[in-house]
């Protein structure tokens, strides 16, 4: 497995910037079986079936991005990835030298953080005050790296989904940024089950793959629950012969995370599963998901679940039609390759 086979060339230009004036006015490419169709992601309840169950990603993206000056005076931006404790976390920083143990940081409003250890890829500091009052005061929403603005008002709305309810994201679950209240009420009215997970989703998926991870077959860990609820439901679902069909790779990671036994079973605790080809899906029948970065687990993921070649004829497919891609781009409908 090379991760350069995953790799594709992409104009600048179709990395969207700005979200649709519309949620659900961005375009939907169902793929299935090596054929494509271009919709609009407002028809998706005519692609889906009475007796399919649609999961969702209610996590919600938390303010985590800040800003802040060493002693010396340098600037320091910081993303925290986890919150451990009310005054402790788990951050990525940036700045012209890694910090050290020891090294405080000054957040402006009579707030600092002290870096306690290092940790792989990560900082273990202690805030002054509590994390969710800094992060809810001074906290910034924190837009993927190929965004090239600073937020704005309209973010703090379009880079959360409308179902979002459990705090703890670094990163939207971009394919539910399509759905708004219309739809689901939509979908719903025509009898689809819709039932939640929560993945809070990590900075690790913006991170390049390393050789470590090629070789454990192990990626960054993410906090999953599933609760017996959804298990009941995908459940029903197949005894009926309708499809599971996961909103996002994140929905589609925490699903098939929580299998024992060929079978869904609750979960509440860290998946660092990789998704790659050869993988067999157990749970997930469908897919909806937007594009990904080139050489990313996410494209290793759906990759394992229509083909390497159907991904690819899929994305030219995409760019040839510009296609917006990214976190604010456009989705697709994948169905399993059987």
């Amino acid at each position: 497995m090379k991760v350069s086979d995953y790799y594709f060339d992409l104009p600048e230009n179709l990395i969207a910037q700005k979200p649709t004036d519309e949620r659900c006015s961005s375009k939907l490419l169902c793929v299935h079986s090596g054929n494509f169709d271009d919709r609009i992601f407002s028809e998706l309840p005519k692609i889906l079936s009475k007796n399919d169950l649609l999961v969702l990603n209610n996590t919600k993206v938390m303010p985590s991005r800040l800003f802040g000056k060493k002693t010396t005076g340098g600037r320091v931006e910081i993303l925290v990835e986890r919150i451990l404790e009310k005054d402790i976390a788990l951050v990525q920083t940036r700045s012209n030298r890694r910090l050290q143990p020891g090294s405080l940081i000054d957040l402006g409003n009579k707030v600092t953080l002290k870096v306690l250890t290092l940790e792989s890829d990560f900082l273990r500091v202690k805030f002054s005050m509590p994390i969710v009052n800094i992060l809810n005061d001074i906290g910034h929403i924190p837009l993927p790296p190929y965004i090239k603005r600073m937020p704005d008002a309209d973010d703090k709305d379009r880079y959360q989904t409308v179902f979002a309810k459990e705090w703890g994201a670094v990163a939207a679950p971009t394919a539910g940024l399509h759905f708004d209240r219309g739809l689901l009420m939509t979908v719903r009215e025509k009898g689809i089950q819709i039932g939640m997970v929560t993945l809070h989703i990590g900075a690790g998926t913006f991170m390049p793959l390393r050789e470590e991870q090629l070789k454990t077959k192990r990626l960054h860990k993410e906090h999953v629950i599933v609760d017996e609820e959804l298990c009941r439901k995908i459940e029903r679902t197949a005894s009926k012969g309708g499809r599971v069909v996961a909103v996002g790779t994140t929905v589609t990671r925490a699903l098939e995370s929580a299998v024992s036994s060929r079978r869904i079973k609750p979960m509440c605790g860290d998946t660092d599963l990789f998704i790659y080809p050869g993988f067999e899906f157990k749970i997930v029948d469908a897919i909806i998901t937007n594009f990904h970065l080139p050489g990313s687990s996410l494209i290793m993921l759906v990759s394992a679940f229509i083909g390497r070649n159907n991904i690819k004829q899929a994305y030219q497919h995409a760019i040839d039609r510009d296609y917006r891609f990214y976190s604010y781009g456009d989705a697709m409908f994948l169905e399993k390759s059987v």
